[in-house]
């Protein structure tokens, strides 16, 4: 018999097809890149964030289309967890060379027969379809072309690679369910452990989910049972016992694991320093897996339980979050970065590094320096603390102390460091608020609008700065007044130690003179000088040296502690992201606990000495002349003699002035002023006038200052006469003709009545602030 040519002709045009596809095939299947190259492209959904030393302090997701945990070396992997993979998707994996003829031809056979069978293909098929997405089965399964690249790509990646990295490749690349992607993050998200955790029953429902990854829980139970069955009809482990487990059971385990949602999005000590440095690191391009940062690890945490262990023991005042940063001076380099408290907050992802918040009174050290510089002021000259009343464009500007009381004349040192308010703002009347916005710019302080906008509050810190750039201020008076940015990356040449880096010389810019630099920080590391305000024993007080200064916001919003030692700079607020005031949190028992405790940490082993002073400075002997005499009519000084730093030119051997009025030191805020050349003492009235209260006027309102602990602010009452009696809403309070009291929020009246108990005189003040919020102190306490 005759065959006709066109068959021969049609025979031989699919033998050639056949050729061009399978050599189409093999060219792809070569392609296929080596377990190292694979290795490398493996892209985490998670960015690791190091520590200085290598360890880490942060994980945070920034891929959000997928799910993805770390490679998993197979050696990591639970030995049940690769006994339950191979069990249930490739029993002769370790036997075939890719291809499992005898799965292959069981499926074809029952294909030809309608029966239902497993499918044939291998994990090398499978790890080969993960690898190359033109092996990849479609929404209509694979196509001929399809199924043959795959088999051919799967025996040459089990020439090319060895058994243990193809299971541990496809372990990690494999898809489980939904968005997850890998071993790692399937066992951190459903079983909330690491790969190497996981027992037989976790593993059986893991080598389930690869079979059908978005099957119903009851499906997916069905299959684990079965995988746990053929495990559990393998011979023994060493050291393990046989758990038989009923599949009722197994339903409910399965059901519970594929709600659950362990692996959360960040995880770590330092959540929001990652979130700036990952910010950060995209303006110059990828970001890799695992980012070096400069943050001490065990720094960072000291810190993260310092703030959190403070604000729980002010639990009770209002007050829930806060922030702490950690500065080296000579590099710039963030050491610690505590953005809130945690879970003690409502607003834990606000970062308080970074938000803008008053600074209160943490601004005064740059107007004196400022001050000194322009040698309009010395640390010893005398400025008033008294009622102002400054004229302006809106009218008048009437500073206050927050307790009313007024201190009369004081040096420049007194006056920084134990904070008062008046001074300052009459010490920028001399510097003008253009000038002295344009110093805060020097030192990197940037503000939003004009100084004419904030005009003469601020002094006070009327404006909004983050505790990021505040601190990074102070740093530039560690530096004696030089200025560099922070840095949050290491450099090249980083050590892994506790030391600077080896290559990192910041380029410093000069902010303020380093002759009024110097002395600035020769105030605030002065125990002496703050003892007015805050007492000898201060928790500002510390074993080594140390400048430091605190500040309080506006209606108590904000408190701050910021300060240097030679090594580091330390700035710390607390508060509320709310913006709600906080009730009874002083300058030193809010911030300065934690700002003490963080420096003490990093002095632990480490001393800390004072600075050199910089040439040009003179050191010379001072003395003050005499104030207010007292009742004995012996004039004593305004302060003792001691030694001050001065800027050349500056120096006087006595600081005084030609005639002192009694008013700033016998009355308070709301009594008249005497003229400077006359001195008045209150006496008995003139026969025939009735005694009268002289201060405070009626009507008076007195706003607490909270940088003062409240224990030791006194309101002053002065009357005319010696023989009066004082009441506090009807409760005796004393008797003279001048009495202090312990101010109290609240509306009251105060009365003076003669000895038979009728009333002379009478005013009505309000008291606002803080103020602790247990019962008032009783009448007549001082």
């Amino acid at each position: 018999m005759f065959l006709p040519f066109d068959f021969f002709f049609t025979v031989r045009l699919r033998t050639q097809a056949a050729a061009l596809v399978l050599a189409a095939c093999a060219s792809g299947a070569w392609a296929i890149p080596t377990f190292d190259e694979v290795r490398t492209d493996f892209k985490p959904s998670d960015t690791l964030i190091l520590s200085r030393e290598g360890e880490v302090l942060q994980r945070l997701r920034t891929d959000a289309t997928v799910r993805r945990g770390q490679w998993v070396a197979l050696a990591d992997v639970s030995p049940a967890l690769r006994q339950a993979l191979v069990l249930s998707e490739d029993k002769r994996f370790f036997e075939h060379s890719g291809v499992d003829w005898r799965a292959a031809s069981a499926a074809a056979w029952g294909n030809l027969w309608n029966q239902r069978t497993r499918g044939a293909s291998t994990i090398t098929m499978q790890l080969a379809g993960l690898l190359d997405g033109d092996w990849r089965q479609g929404p209509g399964g694979r196509t001929v072309v399809q199924k043959v690249g795959q088999t051919v790509a799967a025996q040459v990646l089990d020439r090319r690679w060895r058994k243990d990295q193809i299971l541990e490749a496809y372990l990690n690349l494999v898809p489980f369910r939904s968005e997850l992607v890998g071993i790692d993050a399937l066992s951190r998200t459903l079983f909330g452990k690491a790969a190497h955790g996981l027992d037989d029953r976790e593993a059986a429902v893991a080598a389930a989910l690869v079979r059908a990854p978005n099957a119903r829980p009851t499906l997916v139970a069905q299959r684990a049972c079965g995988v746990l069955r053929d495990m559990q009809r393998l011979p023994q482990r060493a050291g393990e016992t046989t758990t038989r487990v009923e599949c009722d059971a197994l339903d409910l385990f399965t059901t519970a694991a594929l709600q659950r949602r362990a692996f959360d999005a960040s995880e770590g000590v330092a959540p929001h320093f990652a979130r700036y440095l990952l910010r950060q690191r995209h303006k110059d391009g990828a970001v890799p897996e695992r980012v070096p940062s400069t943050l001490r690890g065990p720094l960072q945490r000291f810190a993260v339980q310092s703030l959190q262990q403070h604000l729980r023991e002010l639990r009770g005042r209002h007050v829930e979050d806060g922030a702490v940063l950690v500065l080296d001076n000579a590099t710039g380099t963030v050491l610690a970065w505590v953005g809130s408290s945690g879970q003690l907050s409502q607003a834990s992802e606000v970062d308080g590094v970074l938000a803008l918040r008053q600074p209160g009174s943490t601004l005064k050290p740059f107007l004196y320096a400022q001050a000194i510089a322009e040698r309009r002021l010395t640390a010893a000259s005398l400025v008033e603390d008294s009622p102002a009343q400054i004229t302006t464009a809106a009218g008048l500007y009437i500073p206050q102390n927050y307790d009313r009381q007024f201190k009369g004349w004081v040096s420049v040192r007194t006056a920084l460091a134990a904070s008062l308010n008046v001074p300052a703002v009459r010490t920028l009347v001399m510097v003008t608020p253009d000038a002295f916005h344009r110093q805060l710019g020097a030192v990197g302080l940037p503000l939003r609008e004009s100084g004419d906008y904030f005009g003469y509050s601020l002094a006070l810190g009327s404006p909004e700065v983050p505790l990021l750039h505040l601190t990074n201020a102070y740093r530039t008076l560690a530096n004696g007044g030089r200025a560099s940015p922070v840095a949050i990356t290491p450099g090249k040449s980083w050590r892994v130690s506790a030391e600077a880096p080896t290559d990192a010389k910041p380029r410093f810019t000069p902010a303020i003179d380093p002759r009024a630099a110097f002395i600035v920080g020769d105030i605030l590391s002065d125990g002496n000088a703050r003892a007015r305000t805050f007492g000898t024993d201060s928790v500002l007080a510390t074993r080594f040296w140390s400048a430091v200064k605190t500040g309080t916001s506006k209606d108590m919003r904000d408190n701050w502690a910021v300060g240097w030692s030679e090594r580091y700079t330390v700035g710390v607020w607390v508060g509320n992201a709310s913006g709600a005031a906080m009730h009874d949190v002083s300058g030193t028992s809010g911030a300065a606990p934690v700002w003490a405790q963080v420096m003490g940490f990093l002095h632990a082993r480490e001393p800390s000495r004072a600075p050199k002073a910089p040439g040009g400075l003179v050191r010379a002997a001072v003395r003050f002349g005499p104030g207010q005499p007292p009742s004995a009519g012996v004039p004593q000084p305004l302060e003792a003699a001691r030694d001050e730093w001065f800027v050349p030119s500056t120096q006087q051997p006595l600081f005084a002035i030609d005639s002192i009025a009694s008013g700033p030191y016998s009355t308070s805020a709301f009594g008249r002023k005497s003229s400077k050349n006359a001195v008045q003492t209150p006496t008995a009235p003139p026969a025939g006038v009735a005694a009268r209260i002289t201060a405070p006027a009626s009507g008076t309102v007195i706003a607490l200052d909270p940088d003062i602990p409240p224990t030791r602010q006194r309101l002053q009452f002065t009357a005319t006469g010696d023989a009066v009696q004082w009441r506090m809403d009807g409760k005796p309070l004393g008797r003279g003709p001048r009495v202090a009291w312990l101010p109290w929020p609240g509306r009251h009246v105060v009365q003076i009545t003669d000895a038979q108990g009728k009333v002379l005189d009478e005013v009505r003040l309000e008291v606002r602030g803080a103020g602790v919020v247990s019962a008032p102190p009783r009448a007549g306490a001082h």
